[in-house]
């Protein structure tokens, strides 16, 4: 069996986290179980964001230890044990004799060896850094170790540190493997939503443009969703999380579609709102110019040294104003932030970053202070405006009803600015009614 791709990435992603866990210090990282879908039916299975990370191994039921300065190698993974019979069925497993030459790590064990063979990863170590309260079945095992440990009158933990404080603010700046890989994920994206564009007309259901979509990130190489897609016409685009896919699209309606790709698990997320009908009304047009400017001057402010919510707070004036002078809200813009009257129409904040979790990992405050951006962090720009049926019921012209616009690219942070990763699908008006029609 050959070494995984990446090996070399992975190893030294798990370097460095030794490296910031310092020699007293042990790591444990847990992969994902599988989940039964129905009787003998599991869910499609997807590892660990975590756990992949560091190891790129794509099997369930494993355990990665990591402990600095440990004499038969710092690195040691628990895998299932080969099985013919189960293999046959379900797949080959690596198994731990293969383990270390497919995925470079020192030693390798069978699973139901962990309770044993764990014990000299924690003797003699000060901080145990792992999740703590995902996993209870995995929280008993450790708590049951340490007190193997006090038993055998051993030094072990004395203290737990959570992996969002180390594992956590590594994934957050990629490297260039990752930055491939999400602009790979994002240009195939772009591909799809272009597609749903040139297909998208009157009296079909938002599930058929849905499979547009899938055809388009299935047949280019992406075996997974990002999260599921999002295909809301008319009303329905006023629901953030809208999944039904269901209705049938109305002429004179907006469809508005957040939907992304994975590729090597990496995330892509990409929101556009377009015409069903190929041209946008008079009013549906005015919203969405306030949302695109508000796009455009938010992705400028995502450059090295601004804040993180500098998009958002960008994003927030130009909508408000924009509400403002369309004559959905009334008195000052500064009135309209001071009360926050707008926010009925802006539901949502307008960022956060992205890698192999769609809502990715990384603290957003430093030093109780709002974090500034640096290269390499890749985080989403989506302002949008939601004129919901009950706001109209409540006083706003029903003219705006059930208008929604989201506009959602993905933008990495580089020395000199934001670089749009999802450029290659349309935002301006002109572009998107030019490209139905064509």
């Amino acid at each position: 069996m050959n070494p995984t791709p990446h090996l070399e990435e992975h190893k030294l992603r798990r370097e460095r986290l030794m490296a910031a866990i310092g020699p007293d210090s042990v790591a444990i990282v847990v992969a994902n179980n599988e989940l039964p879908r129905n009787s003998d039916v599991d869910y499609q299975f997807r590892q660990d964001s975590d756990f992949y990370y560091l190891t790129g191994f794509i099997e369930p039921d494993a355990v990665l230890v990591l402990a600095p300065g440990q004499d038969d190698g710092d690195s040691a993974i628990f895998v299932r044990p080969r099985d013919e019979q189960l293999e046959q069925w379900n797949g080959r497993r690596v198994g731990k004799e293969r383990a270390p030459s497919v995925l470079g790590i020192d030693q390798a064990f069978n699973i139901d060896e962990l309770d044993e063979q764990i014990i000299p990863y924690l003797a003699g170590r000060r901080v145990v850094h792992t999740h703590l309260g995902l996993r209870p079945e995995f929280d008993a095992h450790l708590f049951g170790w340490l007190k193997t440990i006090q038993s055998k009158r051993l030094p072990g933990p004395t203290s737990f540190t959570l992996l969002r404080d180390t594992l956590h603010e590594l994934r957050l700046f990629k490297s260039d493997l990752e930055i491939e890989q999400m602009q790979r994920a994002a240009d195939i994206s772009a591909r799809a939503h272009v597609r749903a564009m040139q297909f998208t007309h009157p009296g079909i259901t938002e599930h058929r443009v849905e499979t547009e979509l899938l055809s388009e990130f299935y047949s280019s190489g992406a075996r997974h969703t990002a999260y599921p897609s999002i295909v809301a016409s008319g009303e329905n685009a006023c629901i953030m999380h809208y999944t039904d896919n269901n209705a049938v699209l109305q002429d004179g309606d907006l469809l508005l579609i957040d939907a992304g790709c994975e590729i090597d698990q990496y995330a892509s997320d990409i929101t556009r709102t377009f015409p069903v009908n190929g041209k946008y009304s008079s009013e549906q047009r005015a919203i969405y110019d306030v949302v695109l400017e508000a796009q455009l001057a938010s992705v400028d402010a995502v450059k090295p040294g601004n804040e993180f919510t500098e998009s958002h707070v960008v994003a927030q004036k130009i909508l408000s104003q924009g509400l403002l002078d369309l004559g959905i809200l009334e008195g000052s813009l500064d009135e309209v932030m001071e009360k926050e009257t707008a926010k009925p129409f802006l539901v949502h904040r307008c960022s956060h970053y992205l890698g192999l979790d769609v809502h990715d990992v990384g603290a957003m405050e430093q030093d109780g202070q709002t974090r500034k951006l640096e290269p390499g962090m890749v985080l989403t720009v989506e302002p949008g405006i939601y004129v919901s049926p009950e706001l109209c019921e409540n006083g706003v012209d029903n003219k705006w009803r059930g208008i929604g616009i989201r506009i959602e690219d993905d933008v990495l942070v580089t020395e000199d600015g934001g670089r749009v990763l999802t450029s290659g699908v349309p935002k301006q008006a002109d572009e998107i009614e030019e490209l139905m029609h064509g």
